[in-house]
């Protein structure tokens, strides 16, 4: 049996990312840039988000976290998706679920660009990773 360590396997993908981030910098290219968007007050999906952007800022990314309100609709929830879409200095980002009950969590999971799905939610890269 081999006995995996997760933690040091973590440490060493985050060094390697943020040494990929200094290069790009480096470069006098800009660093990658990730979003998060969180609908509502749920403290563990909170919780989660805070530890995502606090990941992003160790290793060198930028991060922009968009919080709407409890009572967002799906169509406000949509227009947000595709303006993240089309933002060209976002490079991932993504929607932070659970969503409240008067959102369908499925089409605003189909409307995030697969090039962006950072979750790989969306069925084209969630079939890719099944492959």
């Amino acid at each position: 049996m081999i006995l995996l360590d997760g933690k040091k396997t973590s440490a060493d993908i985050k060094e390697e990312i943020a040494a990929e981030v200094t290069n790009i910098i480096n470069q006098n290219k800009r660093p990658p840039h990730l979003a998060a968007v969180l609908v509502g007050e749920d403290g563990a999906s909170m919780t989660y988000v805070k530890n995502k952007v606090r990941a992003c800022e160790k290793v060198g990314f930028e991060s922009t976290l968009i919080r709407l309100k409890d009572s967002t609709t799906e169509e406000e929830l949509l227009q947000e998706v595709h303006a993240l879409n089309t933002d060209d200095s976002i490079d991932g980002f993504i929607v932070q679920l659970p969503l409240p009950s008067q959102i369908n969590e499925e089409k605003i999971l189909l409307a995030v660009d697969p090039k962006k799905d950072v979750d790989g939610f969306h069925p084209t890269n969630f079939g890719r990773m099944a492959l």
